[in-house]
């Protein structure tokens, strides 16, 4: 049977497919003060959605103000639930959806933990320098990198060091903001 056709009664009705799941980067300006970070993701935890990235940091010092980066996967219609719930709570001055405001520039930082002797220290070296990791300590078993750039880049770079002896990653998670010359 069709999955858009559902029965009612004696009859079929055509019914619309929902609408797939959409990645979205949310920037949210609140004042920075304790508990709106826990009162923020408790808003997603409560209602079911997820976050997929989570930053925080002080953007305006004189005003007490901060910037929180989420990152969720959601359809349209819990999307639009999820910035109006944002919007309603007390400390938060501003949300915007970054991902449908377009033109926006993200980035990650990571920190990532190789060891590997011989042939592999030497593959390890060229890979990292093809994606322009940073080695940030190195010893005679190993090394620490840190690169920067979209989540697709650094993803790439720990699959190609995985066979060469990945030990640790650490990410910082996505930071974003709209280009142009308007600020949120």
């Amino acid at each position: 049977m069709n999955t858009n056709l559902q029965p009612s009664g004696s009859a079929y009705f055509i019914t619309k497919p929902t609408a797939e799941p959409e990645r979205h980067t949310l920037s949210v300006l609140v004042d920075n003060e304790p508990g709106i970070l826990a009162r923020i993701a408790g808003l997603f935890s409560a209602r079911g959605f997820n976050i997929d990235s989570l930053t925080v940091s002080e953007t305006n010092h004189e005003k007490g103000r901060s910037r929180i980066t989420v990152v969720t996967v959601a359809r349209p219609k819990v999307l639009r639930q999820i910035k109006l719930q944002l919007e309603r709570l007390i400390p938060v001055h501003k949300v915007h959806d970054l991902t449908q405001e377009g033109k926006c520039l993200e980035r990650e930082l990571a920190l990532v933990k190789v060891a590997g002797k011989g042939e592999n220290r030497v593959e390890t070296l060229r890979i990292a320098d093809a994606f322009r990791a940073q080695v940030v300590d190195a010893s005679t078993e190993s090394f620490i990198f840190e690169i920067t750039g979209k989540s697709s880049k650094i993803e790439q770079f720990i699959a190609l060091m995985m066979p060469l002896g990945l030990v640790e990653v650490v990410r910082t998670g996505i930071s974003a903001i709209s280009r142009g010359s308007s600020k949120m």
